[in-house]
């Protein structure tokens, strides 16, 4: 027996907090959610169509298409998994051969950072991200955002409570990928233009370091002792080891020729035994061996995996693919596609959580 679908209609309530906008519904674009549904969940954000898609992970059906705003990209969870946070952005989209000359000009009314109700499957309120959010990460508590601000070079530091931006620290050229440290004191951001990692001091609010990653850097993912991070060097066709502790690149993983294979995020296993890798314009996902910093297997997916994501048992990897409109689902025990949804336009990031 089907279970019956109710309509939802995603309001543009007003949020009397500071910093704080409405949420806004595009025209034409409505919520449709199944009740009930049983598994845990996936969410893909959909950059070209502003919107974020909701898969049961069990049915493998879409249980809601939720309007966001412009530009979707980088999403990150809560560390209680209740809300999660969406970077938008009112900038044109451009691609790496386009003159941005040519484009329409930005709407900074449209950046900012979505707050996502998990258990009400709603967006609640958008506060302030700085200019042209693209991605970012939480702080261990919760309570900060540090986020990527690729058109003014810079990152800003935001509290979550009052939605504002708290300060906002100059770093490398189109800065892009952000992660916080297992010990919570530092964050280290990519810059795409630069080939550098700029190392952020929590406590100070400062830059007190950079150094280089290799050419076009745009993730980071750290080993759980936080003395060694894995970045990507998309222009390099390959993954650099970093030491932490001293600043410097230790080794360089190749996964193929420059300009074919671009590797994109990285993302650890949850025993960090494995390093899982999208390569864009590659159209596969690599697995690295971080115990021999090794290639030891690929899988192709869709047309330019950009975003990836582990399931919470850890056994399946969920690859939004931009230009194909889909998410493929990667059994890991035998690194073979076992299904793909369709999502919305331009998937972009993708968060799994458990219910």
């Amino acid at each position: 027996m089907r279970k019956p679908q109710v309509r939802l209609l995603v309001a543009g309530v007003c949020w009397a907090l500071i910093g704080c906008t409405p949420a806004k519904q595009p025209a034409g674009n409505s919520t449709e959610t199944v009740l009930g549904s049983p598994g845990p969940r996936v969410y893909v954000t959909n950059e070209v169509s502003g919107d974020l898609t909701v898969i049961d992970s069990v049915t493998r059906k879409v249980i809601a298409t939720v309007p966001l705003g412009k530009r979707p990209r980088g999403i990150h969870a809560s560390p209680d998994q209740k809300t999660l946070y969406v970077a938008l952005s009112g900038s044109p989209i451009a691609g790496p051969d386009v003159d941005e000359s040519t484009l329409p000009p930005a709407d900074k009314s449209e950046d900012g950072i979505g707050v996502f109700d998990v258990a009400q499957n709603k967006l609640l309120r958008i506060i302030q991200g700085g200019s042209d959010p693209e991605n970012f990460d939480l702080s261990k508590d919760g309570k900060q955002l540090f986020i990527s601000n690729e058109d003014i070079s810079a990152v800003s530091i935001v509290d979550i409570a009052s939605g504002k931006v708290l300060k906002t620290v100059k770093v490398g050229g189109q800065p892009e990928g952000v992660k916080t440290s297992p010990d919570g004191k530092s964050v280290f951001i990519t810059s795409e233009e630069d080939g550098t990692l700029a190392v952020l001091d929590c406590a100070k609010g400062d830059i007190v370091s950079t150094f280089k990653v290799g050419h076009r850097p745009r993730s980071v993912a750290f080993m759980p002792d936080g003395e060694h991070a894995y970045v990507n060097a998309e222009n390099d066709g390959s993954v650099v080891l970093v030491d932490v502790i001293r600043r410097k690149m230790l080794k360089t993983i190749a996964l193929g020729k420059p300009g074919v294979i671009k590797p994109m995020a990285v993302l650890l296993s949850p025993d960090a035994t494995r390093l899982y890798v999208s390569t864009g314009r590659g159209h596969q996902v690599f697995t690295v061996s971080t115990a021999t910093n090794t290639v030891v297997g690929s899988v192709t997916v869709g047309q330019r995996p950009w975003g990836i994501a582990l399931s919470p048992d850890g056994r399946t990897l969920y690859s939004a693919n931009g230009p194909s409109n889909d998410m493929s689902v990667v059994d890991l025990a035998t690194n073979t596609v076992s299904g793909s949804i369709r999502v919305g336009s331009g998937p972009w990031g993708v968060v799994a959580l458990g219910r």
